[in-house]
């Protein structure tokens, strides 16, 4: 049986894995105050070892971040969790904000009562600026569809929308003009019924792809009148309630939900089986929800997540411009709903990069 290892070897290994690790190590006491600090940490913040040691590590916490890692600091030392993982924003000693990702975990002694605080510190500043980016290139490529939308439904309300209505208006005289017995009057009757059927199609398509309502009387009676439409044109029933919104909403936030409304009733009508749908949307003390249910033939979220089709790409990035999140509830033969969510912390706009 061998010997365990000699407190002095265990010494040496801890001490050269605490200096040569690639992560930012501080070891502090239940105050939060350092008392060790390993060399990766000192270059990452930019301060001396002797600088370190002493300092209070909300001196280099960026304060919007703060509340929270506080927070779990507090249920830490309190012994209520052993450990906790977030990504904040540091401030280093020349006023540089990087982002790190901290985990921090609770060193108990040999009574079970806490003694240390260990935290480790991965900088992920790279990889926030690169996330940034992405964001940034979609936030262009949304507002790019946006604008692409609104100039096709012009097209469609404006011009196409407009020929085909003189059209009806014509093929009408034409079939009053005609005798009601004659099978002239019988064929025009026919290709009126069929224009006036095309050119609703079109006006309702056109209010689908850029929705005035939305632009001039707010969220709630433009998915209130999209409900309606959608249910109308495709013989389906949607109950829409709204309640405890705040006012107003901003342009991105209202387009955002309104986006994953309409992708979400379209997927249900197209795969559910049923012709009963609900819609609720509702502000709570910190965030925005929408749901759209159904009870129809379910899936498999999984594989769903999978395939990642670009219905839900394209409502999971629009929710993520505007720091929000997306989730689905689904089972099969019962049922599936599509939960968006926006905080309201961050629902001014469109998160910018940087």
């Amino acid at each position: 049986m061998s010997a365990s290892p000699l407190p002095a070897q265990a010494h040496r290994l801890f001490q050269y894995l605490f200096e040569q690790a690639s992560l930012g190590i501080a070891i502090e006491d239940l105050d939060g105050t350092i008392l060790l600090a390993n060399p990766t940490l000192c270059s990452m913040l930019g301060y001396s070892d002797d600088e370190m040691r002493g300092m209070h590590c909300s001196r280099f916490a960026n304060s919007e971040d703060s509340e929270d890692d506080w927070a779990l600091f507090q249920q830490l030392r309190a012994g209520l969790i052993d450990r906790y993982s977030l990504e904040k924003r540091y401030i280093t000693k020349d006023r540089v904000q990087l982002w790190g990702r901290l985990n921090v975990s609770l060193l108990k002694n040999s009574d079970g009562e806490p003694s240390l605080v260990f935290a480790f510190v991965e900088n992920i500043t790279d990889h926030k600026l690169r996330e940034a980016a992405v964001a940034n290139v979609n936030s262009r490529l949304i507002e790019a569809q946006e604008q692409e939308r609104a100039r096709i439904a012009r097209e469609l309300h404006d011009d196409i929308g407009q020929r085909l209505a003189l059209l009806a208006v014509e093929l009408q005289q034409l079939r009053g003009d005609s005798p009601k017995s004659s099978e002239i009057y019988g064929r025009v009757d026919e290709l009126w019924k069929q224009t006036s059927g095309i050119a609703a199609d079109i006006q309702s398509l056109s209010h689908e792809l850029h929705s005035a309502k939305l632009e001039y009387l707010g969220i709630v009676p433009a998915m209130k009148g999209f409900c309606q439409e959608f249910g109308t044109q495709r013989k389906v029933e949607i109950a829409f309630t709204n309640r405890d919104l705040p006012s107003p909403l901003s342009r991105d936030v209202s387009l955002c939900l309104f986006r994953v409304l309409q992708e979400a009733l379209h997927n249900s009508a197209r795969h559910s089986g049923v012709q009963r749908f609900e819609v609720q949307l509702w502000g709570s003390s910190d965030e925005i929800h929408l749901t759209v249910k159904d009870s129809g033939a379910g899936f498999d979220t999984e594989a769903a997540k999978a395939s990642r089709g670009l219905g839900l790409i394209s409502m999971e990035e629009r929710l993520k411009l505007v720091n929000g999140t997306f989730s689905i509830e689904s089972q099969t033969q019962r049922g599936t709903t599509i939960h968006a969510r926006v905080p309201l912390g961050g629902a001014g706009a469109i998160r910018a990069a940087g």
